[in-house]
């Protein structure tokens, strides 16, 4: 599933001509475009939906919105750990860090880069 989530922004920044920022998203941080709402400001919150900034929210609509997405267990559906959720999908027995011995060894590898 692919929900448009609101965040707060934390920092902004233009890269390779494109103004980007750090956005939290109730603790994972994410870089988002802000080319849609160009005049966004850091400690603004935001809906984003695939890695654009789409609409400004109010603090008390998005904090509202992120406990009930939480309480859903949508945001680790959303933003929960790649290799765990591969993992699980492949159907691969868990080893001691919860992945699968084979997972853990492609983790490992991809850390490494």
């Amino acid at each position: 599933m692919c929900l448009a989530v609101p965040g707060r922004v934390l920092e902004i920044a233009e890269r390779d001509g494109t103004r980007m920022a750090s956005v939290d998203f109730g603790g994972v941080v994410k870089e988002v475009c802000l080319e849609y709402l160009p005049d966004l400001r850091v400690g603004e919150y935001a809906v984003v939906h695939v890695g654009f900034a789409l609409q400004r929210l109010d603090e008390e609509s998005a904090r509202r919105t992120l406990e009930l997405f939480e309480e859903l267990g949508m945001l680790q559906e959303e933003f929960g750990d790649p290799w765990e959720r591969a993992a699980a999908e492949a159907g691969v027995q868990e080893g001691p860090s919860g992945a699968g011995p084979e997972a853990e060894g492609t983790a490992r590898e991809a850390r490494q880069r």
